[in-house]
């Protein structure tokens, strides 16, 4: 009996520590899946290339060329590094400048923890924990300096200094989402006196700040 409950203990603390699918990117089944961005099918993840057709290339990308995204409102650009080799593999980096005063305003991804290398530059940074101790972590990095935020928690970045900043970001999903919580609240489609009761103010302040938040 005595051995029957330890190895029933043993099972639960091994399944409450493991990663686990619902958590985590599916492990590989093979070396690489080299992305083939000719494929029309969609898996998790991207149809796998021909392995005969698999080339060096495929293992790089530059990261100093143009920004897939430019936030006028925030003043950071963002640049996915696209490595083909990396499908499947549970891997997402992006390259982020912020000019003097720009922010990446308080955000999360729902399904991977970040790190990420000061290039150029110095930031302010922090991540706040969840409700209810909402406890703020943070502080000024300089260039060298490497920052971690857990899986799921709100952070952000601020260029407080006189010169652009550069980082470079790594994050333990192939698809880690992205919530802008601003943008969430304010672009989206939330009624104003939802928003307005959540905020603690009036509508009449909600409206305002929503129209900052429109298509001009």
């Amino acid at each position: 009996m005595a051995a029957a409950a330890l190895l029933l203990v043993a099972a639960l603390v091994a399944l409450g520590s493991g990663h686990g699918g619902e958590a985590f990117d599916p492990n590989p089944l093979q070396d690489f899946c080299v992305a083939d961005a000719t494929s029309k099918v969609r898996v998790n993840g991207l149809s796998c290339k021909d392995p005969a057709a698999v080339v060096s290339d495929d293992f790089f990308a530059g990261a100093d060329k143009l920004r897939d995204e430019v936030s006028e409102r925030y003043g950071f650009s963002a640049l996915t590094v696209q490595i083909p080799g990396l499908n499947t593999q549970g891997q997402r980096y992006a390259r982020v400048d912020l000019a003097p005063g720009a922010i990446f305003p308080p955000h999360y991804h729902p399904r991977a923890a970040e790190t990420a290398l000061v290039l150029e530059g110095s930031v302010y940074f922090g991540f706040v924990s969840s409700y209810p101790d909402n406890k703020l972590f943070s502080k000024v990095l300089h260039k060298g300096d490497v920052f971690a935020v857990p899986q799921g928690l709100m952070h952000f970045l601020y260029n407080n200094g006189t010169a652009p900043a550069t980082l470079y970001a790594s994050l333990s999903s192939q698809n880690p989402g992205l919530v802008l919580l601003a943008d969430a609240l304010f672009a989206g489609a939330l009624p104003d006196d939802l928003l307005a009761k959540t905020l603690l103010t009036d509508k009449h302040t909600v409206d305002n700040i929503r129209a900052n938040f429109r298509p001009s």
